[in-house]
């Protein structure tokens, strides 16, 4: 039996709330492997919004380790961080001590009513319970404010990604290009309610990182960090090999296709 059938014989799927956690132990790995955000998805942000980050109010939810509210941060913007794992908001605290960060969740959001232009989510509102977080979303935007929610994905037209995704999706025990299929349906799951006006753009970019990088990032996502250690490391040697032979000079380039999201409040 090979390992892939093993993952396959052996693997039950992790519960929401146990993947949710999981990130607050690795927080430092997330931190350092995952990708950042290109300059054009701001751009594209402020041109679906109207007007720009610069000098404007920001709720950034789900902030993490703050890779997101760092950017939005340097754009200008007045940010306030919203994160409810401890973890994490450590993690934000030590590497952002001048932005301010508050606990808590997009369910609930500790916000005056109106008070933000922009409330943004990266890589975060799929945590969220949608009937919740539509309508907290809309109380704590000022009018003709905008929420804008993005995913970094893997860019599965590019071979050796498309590649990688197959051998991860088999570990996962997920088909990866049949959630990338999905894309298209997002807007039905971010806001089944119908109550936001959704623009979908998508944004393509890339960066060239060390194997250790592209590894670390594997590592980093939620169904992986839930798995059992020894599944984990013979994963990760294995796909070591199947880069080393894309990449023998050691330097991964990875492309991404953000999904971008931007609704405006009337």
């Amino acid at each position: 039996m090979t390992v892939d059938d093993h993952d396959r014989a052996t693997t039950t799927p992790p519960s929401r709330s146990l993947r949710a956690h999981s990130f607050n132990a690795a927080a430092a790995q997330y931190a350092a492997h995952r990708p950042s955000y290109p300059p054009a998805l701001f751009d594209t942000v402020e041109e679906l919004a109207g007007r720009s980050l610069s000098g404007a109010r920001v709720v950034d939810v789900g902030a993490g380790t703050g890779i997101a509210t760092s950017l939005l941060h340097a754009r200008g913007a007045d940010v306030l961080a919203v994160e409810p794992g401890a973890g994490m908001a450590a993690e934000f605290r030590r590497g952002l001590p001048h932005i301010p960060l508050v606990r808590g969740s997009g369910n609930a959001l500790p916000v005056a009513d109106a008070h933000a232009d922009f409330i943004t989510y990266a890589q975060a509102w799929h945590w969220t319970d949608t009937a919740r977080s539509v309508p907290e979303a809309l109380r704590v935007l000022r009018p003709g404010g905008a929420l804008a929610l993005w995913w970094n994905t893997d860019a599965l037209d590019v071979d050796w990604i498309a590649e990688a995704a197959d051998r991860t999706g088999r570990f996962f025990g997920v088909d990866v290009a049949a959630e990338k299929r999905k894309a298209a349906e997002r807007v039905d799951r971010v806001d089944p309610s119908g109550r936001l006006d959704l623009t979908l753009r998508t944004v393509r970019w890339s960066r060239r990182v060390p194997i250790e990088t592209r590894l670390g990032n594997i590592g980093s996502h939620s169904v992986f960090l839930v798995a059992p250690e020894e599944r984990r490391a013979a994963f990760l040697e294995q796909e070591r090999v199947h880069l080393l032979e894309v990449f023998p000079d050691g330097i991964v380039e990875e492309t991404y296709d953000v999904l971008l999201l931007v609704a405006t409040k009337p």
